[in-house]
Order: C-alpha cells, then structure tokens, then sequence
C-alpha cells in the first residue's frame, strides 16, 4: 500500500503590510486603575474587505490584545463569508455563479414599480436592444 500525501497549494495570502487588516490601538477602559486608562494597550483589528471588526482590551500588553483580536476575527461569520468566497474564486468555482447573476439581472427579468396614491404601480419600461 502506497500513501500518496497531496501537497496544499497557497490560494492568497492576507496581510497588514498589504492594507488586508487595520490594525488600531486604543486605551482600555472599565476596571484596571490609572494605567489601563493611560496607555494604548487595547486592539482593534478590521478587515476592509468583508467589513469584520474584532476587537480586544482584556489583556495588559498590547501584543496579547492583538493576538486575540486577531482569533476573533477569524471566527466573525463576516469574515468566514468572505473567506469561503474569495477561496471559491481562487479556485475557479465561482465563475458559474457570476455569469448566472450577469444573466438573471438583465432588464428583461427585472421589473420596476413605483408607489402612486398608496399602489404599487408598474412602471413601463423601453426595450432596449
């Protein structure tokens, strides 16, 4: 019996240097004394791309902060979402599903309505060729 191991293959990779992730220290706040309110121990970690926000303040150094903000953020269904679907289209997968939207919005099976006295009314449409 022969064991043949697949090889992963890198789809992208995600970075702060490459603007994947905002990284933003803040000052702590609730219970801790003067120093927790004083520093800038406290991360909040968001990724533009799917609009995930995590954030953390329970530690006391800014680096463990932003480890676990980091977690977080991973486990945000926003950014699993995003995830799924940008690997998707990495792998090819998601051009079926490009093409059928393309062709589902078309004018031809959109229909537009306009509010009159209360009705919804609709609104007559110029073919266009």
């Amino acid at each position: 019996m022969k064991i043949v191991k697949e090889e992963k293959q890198l789809l992208f990779s995600l970075s702060k240097k490459n603007g994947d992730f905002e990284v933003q220290p803040f000052k702590g706040s609730g219970k801790g004394g003067q120093k927790r309110n004083k520093t800038m121990s406290a991360c909040r970690i968001t990724h533009p791309a799917s609009g995930a926000v995590s954030e953390c303040q329970e530690e006391r150094s800014f680096d463990q902060n932003k480890k676990i903000a980091f977690e977080r953020l991973m486990e945000k269904p926003k950014f699993t979402a995003w995830f799924k679907i940008e690997t998707a289209r990495q792998q090819g997968r998601f051009k079926g599903v490009e093409e059928e939207v393309d062709r589902q919005m078309q004018s031809n099976n959109l229909v537009f309505e306009n509010q009159v006295n209360g009705r919804w009314v609709k609104e007559e449409q110029e073919k266009s060729v």
